[in-house]
């Protein structure tokens, strides 16, 4: 397959034969200095069986997302492979944050305390790009820049909302509170707006029973064990 775009934890590949498009979950895990961190640029380092394990997790979201009438770009996937098979779609390079308490970057940006809860959640949309720090876009600029059109920005917004609710109703049964997350969100040639990319612990930040933060690794491997997949 043609490699179309690699990333720091997976790569986007075409089929040329039958134009389906994949993603390759690969083992890299986000973070510095060998601390892993879902909120970093930077790759920290890789841990076997990662890519495998964020698949398993990502189809059993975006299956649970499409559950509760969220599309979704996914349409299958090769666990053993470790690929997942999506929807051919345009992908801004945008990301869609949600914050339900102060965290990351967002307390070093505004000198906040952590964990001041916001009520409703906080919203924030963030231009991908590792040179610039992934800075706050606006709308207007997101129509600007060609990345966005006319409603969709808006629309973005309400999707990334509704998988919010869907992630927390979730993940309380097993004693995680949702802190915040991130998603992608493409859209096809009739402008119609897809959750992308992954849904794993690689885009949120969760507070157990104990008040610990658990890193995106750890984080995965107890979602394995109380989902049972």
């Amino acid at each position: 397959m043609k490699v179309l775009y690699t990333g720091k934890t997976k790569n986007v590949m075409l089929d040329e034969a039958t134009n389906v498009v994949s993603l390759f979950f690969k083992d890299s895990a986000t973070g510095e200095n060998g601390v892993f961190d879902p909120g970093s640029n930077s790759v920290g380092g890789s841990v076997e069986g990662k890519g495998k394990i964020g698949l398993i997790i990502s189809k059993y979201f975006f299956e649970l997302m499409e559950k509760n009438g969220i599309p979704t770009h996914y349409l299958g996937s090769d666990i053993e492979k470790g690929l997942m098979q999506v929807r051919n779609l345009t992908v801004p390079k945008l990301e869609f944050v949600l914050r339900y308490f102060t965290a990351g970057s967002m307390c070093r940006r505004f000198t906040l305390e952590e964990g001041i809860v916001f009520n409703p959640p906080y919203a924030e949309v963030t231009l991908k790009d590792d040179i610039q720090g992934d800075p706050l876009i606006s709308e207007r600029i997101c129509l600007m820049k060609g990345l966005l059109k006319e409603g969709q920005y808006d629309e973005a917004l309400s999707i990334v909302t509704k998988v919010g609710e869907v992630l927390k109703n979730e993940l309380a049964p097993m004693g995680l509170t949702l802190i915040d997350f991130k998603i992608e969100i493409g859209y096809d040639e009739s402008g119609k707006m897809y959750v992308a990319d992954e849904i794993t612990p690689d885009i949120w930040r969760v507070r157990d029973e104990n008040g610990n933060i658990p890193n995106q690794i750890d984080c995965a491997k107890m979602l394995l064990e109380k989902m049972g997949l």
